[in-house]
């Protein structure tokens, strides 16, 4: 690969020394075996597909039945899926790649199909505005759904997801992961703790900026202790304001949150810019707060393309680059950026449920 563009430069994250800073980005693609959401060999067909990237972090993975909000999603607490899971550790690491498994407890955002009939839980019992794919078990089709105003949690309901967090974490280290990334964005459960719009607590929980940072420290402390700092790593999402999360305390949150990240010394803290066309901005004040706060490697993800790569790297306001639907169609997408090869274009339609198709079958460069 070329070495004039920083993208291909190499960089060491955690205990590897990755050959260049693509990432694959964590995309839920809904293709679990039923009953159990079991992983299976398509599946590691699929992620060895594209083990040329840096680093590969897996879909979404609920770390319990309760941590379930689409149909189809993986688990990583039977021992089946576990099981499952080392396919896709094995399948990669024979391609010579490195994968981190996304730990996912969903809260709010579910519905009550997933459980068998009980609300889906969250910080607190707020109505909200959004959707879930799932599939209807009177036709067999797929489409979105409501969620409904969810209900709150008992504070030993937490301290029991924080070891459910604990034990995924456990989990996936058996199953053949190099890692774990935390998913603390796009308003799922720890993200809810943190936005003053889904958390109304007035517990230890919620309220003041401390409270609603618990949730995510001792998480965060329980998969270290778990898998050691240079194995973990979390997602967050700064700019997000869909889903009812357009909290005016968040972004002084989240650096607060980012020198708690930088003292456990973990592997890279995964920030992800909302991708659609009227989003907030990230701004660059921002970038330099949180890169003033987070020393370690930083991984930034939405709407990037090898110039705007170029740009983020350069400034310093990140040091990987997290690439999503462009690997969907372009399992080879590494080399595409390097050597300047189109890219294919991936449909969007096939992107929740279905079979091989708009799955492990776009091919790579020269291959038909």
């Amino acid at each position: 690969m070329s070495q004039q563009h920083p993208l291909f430069s190499p960089i060491q994250v955690g205990p590897w020394q990755l050959p260049h800073r693509v990432v694959m980005a964590p995309m839920t693609r809904s293709r679990s075996t039923q009953p159990g959401d079991i992983p299976n060999a398509m599946n590691a067909r699929y992620y060895a597909q594209r083990a040329s990237a840096g680093l590969i972090v897996t879909e979404a993975t609920q770390i319990s039945p309760q941590g379930k909000g689409y149909s189809f999603t993986p688990g990583i607490y039977s021992p089946e899926q576990v099981e499952g899971w080392r396919q896709v550790t094995q399948a990669v690491h024979e391609a010579g790649g490195r994968i981190f498994l996304q730990l996912w407890h969903v809260g709010r955002m579910s519905h009550p199909a997933f459980h068998d009939g009980a609300l889906p839980v969250a910080p607190s019992a707020e109505p909200f505005e959004a959707s879930i794919w799932m599939v209807d078990p009177a036709t067999g089709q797929g489409g979105m759904h409501a969620c409904p105003t969810p209900r709150a949690l008992a504070c030993d309901e937490i301290h029991t997801i924080v070891q459910d967090f604990r034990r995924a974490a456990r989990n996936a280290m058996a199953a053949g992961f190099d890692g774990v990334e935390v998913h603390g964005a796009n308003g799922y459960l720890i993200d809810q703790f943190l936005r003053t719009t889904s958390n109304t607590r007035t517990d230890e929980y919620g309220g003041s900026r401390e409270n609603r940072l618990r949730f995510l420290r001792e998480v965060m402390a329980a998969v270290v202790d778990e898998v050691g700092p240079d194995r973990a790593a979390i997602r967050l999402a700064p700019f997000l304001t869909a889903r009812g999360m357009a909290c005016p305390d968040i972004l002084p949150t989240l650096l607060e949150a980012a020198s708690d990240l930088q003292g456990l010394g973990i592997a890279y803290l995964h920030l992800v810019e909302a991708d659609w066309d009227d989003a907030p901005e990230f701004t660059e004040a921002f970038r330099r707060d949180i890169r003033a706060r987070f020393q370690g490697p930083i991984i930034v993800a939405g709407h990037y393309d090898k110039a705007r790569a170029q740009w983020v790297l350069a400034q310093g306001y990140a040091d990987l680059v997290a690439f999503g639907r462009p690997f969907v169609a372009n399992p080879d997408l590494p080399r595409r950026l390097a050597e300047d090869l189109p890219l294919a274009p991936f449909d969007g339609g096939l992107l929740f449920g279905g079979t091989e198709r708009g799955y492990t079958d776009y091919p790579a460069w020269g291959e038909r």
